[in-house]
């Protein structure tokens, strides 16, 4: 075999129940004054107090910005750059979901680097200089943006989701303590495990993957197979949040070093005009973009089903794919995935998008890294299956 791979991660990762007392210690070794990027939700919680402290018992300084909400904008990152600036920081621990994170990552850039953010989509300019410290402390198990190297920000102008993916975006330091995941409520628990499934799926499935990044998104697909419904029922279950957060640090690890592929590329531009939540708008893509796709990566999904199913051990990699691709439908439907017209999108309004969302899709460049490679014609045909897709009608599981 002929082929090269490579793995990056955070230079440090703490994992574990309690990992979040290793803040201070860490955030010690970078400087003295820390912006902390969060957002309301964190504050009230007490969260945000908790690492004020942590960072205190090290002498540290904190400065605050709390303005991110559930999408990562560009005002968001202008603002926390202000901030950090004035205040002359030294380091950013960013606490939150993947909003604050992929905040926190646009602000240590543009803090060393004074090129604007779309300069570096889709790889058009290298980023020469190294970022500022970043620490990332995720309270979700779902975008796994504390161990990659990729940052996703709207341009509010141009309703574009900036996507950029380079080596020096990575954190220096993510923190993943399961028991900030406890206070996410169900839909965000939803939104954001199958968020990490579709990550470990295309990483697994992409044209880009490789033997690394395969142990790592078949690990992460059977733990959030095994506990997503555990999290749904009992957000306090504390075992299954740990696992989902191994799964989601798991999947990050996995398609940063691999790459996502037609769901997420499909998915920005429902997010940037919409204004759906990325979760959310994945997983209304998922089923659609599985039945596109699953001829053109039968072994890869037979490979999933055999290990998270039952009883497909001499069954042919024909039918356990159709068995995979069937059973993460079911677990769609058990855990109330609308489709895009239920989720209430104006249907005219959606099909005036059309061509600008499947110029956008690939324009990011992730269709092109999906075992079927499809045409601007064949997305936008995805779109409209996915807008009305029926679950009422599918197989019984094993039947």
């Amino acid at each position: 075999m002929n082929f090269t791979g490579e793995l990056r991660i955070p230079n440090v990762i703490h994992y574990g129940k309690d990992s979040l007392s290793k803040l201070g210690k860490e955030a010690s070794k970078f400087g003295s004054k820390a912006l902390l990027i969060s957002d309301k939700p964190m504050n009230d919680l007490g969260y945000v107090n908790q690492i004020i402290e942590s960072l205190q018992k090290e002498n540290i300084q904190t400065v605050i910005y709390l303005g991110v909400d559930s999408e990562t904008k560009d005002t968001h990152v202008e603002e926390a750059l202000t901030i950090f600036n004035e205040q002359s920081c030294d380091l950013i621990v960013a606490l939150g979901g993947g909003s604050c994170i992929d905040a926190a990552k646009a602000v240590a850039l543009l803090a060393t680097n004074e090129t604007e953010l779309i300069e570096y989509v889709g790889g058009k300019k290298e980023i020469e200089n190294d970022l500022v410290p970043v620490i990332a402390i995720p309270t979700t198990a779902g975008t796994g943006s504390e161990v990659t190297d990729a940052l996703v920000v709207t341009h509010t102008t141009k309703d574009i989701k900036m996507m950029i993916k380079q080596p020096k975006i990575t954190p220096k330091v993510a923190i993943v303590d399961p028991i900030l995941t406890q206070s996410a409520p169900k839909m965000l628990t939803v939104a954001t495990g199958i968020d990490a499934l579709c990550h470990a799926l295309e990483a697994y499935i992409s044209r880009k993957s490789h033997p690394l990044t395969d142990t790592l998104a078949l690990s992460s697909i059977k733990l959030i197979v095994e506990n997503i419904q555990r999290v749904y029922v009992d957000g306090k279950d504390l075992e299954a949040r740990s696992q989902m957060a191994l799964a989601s640090m798991q999947a990050g690890i996995a398609f940063s070093n691999s790459s996502v592929c037609l769901v997420h590329g499909m998915s920005r531009p429902i997010g940037a005009l919409f204004h759906v939540p990325h979760g959310i708008s994945n997983a209304m893509l998922l089923s659609a973009v599985l039945d596109f796709s699953l001829e053109s990566c039968t072994e890869k999904l037979a490979q999933i089903g055999r290990a998270i199913l039952e009883n497909v051990d001499t069954d042919s990699d024909e039918v356990v794919a159709e068995k995979t691709v069937l059973s993460i439908k079911h677990l769609c439907i058990e855990l109330g995935i609308p489709n895009l017209q239920s989720w209430g999108i104006n249907e005219e309004q959606f099909e005036n998008s059309l061509e600008k969302m499947a110029t956008d899709a690939l324009a990011s460049g992730s269709p092109g890294n999906n075992p079927r490679v499809p045409t601007k014609e064949e997305i936008i045909e995805l779109y409209r299956v996915a807008f009305t897709y029926d679950y009422k009608n599918l197989k019984v599981l094993n039947a």
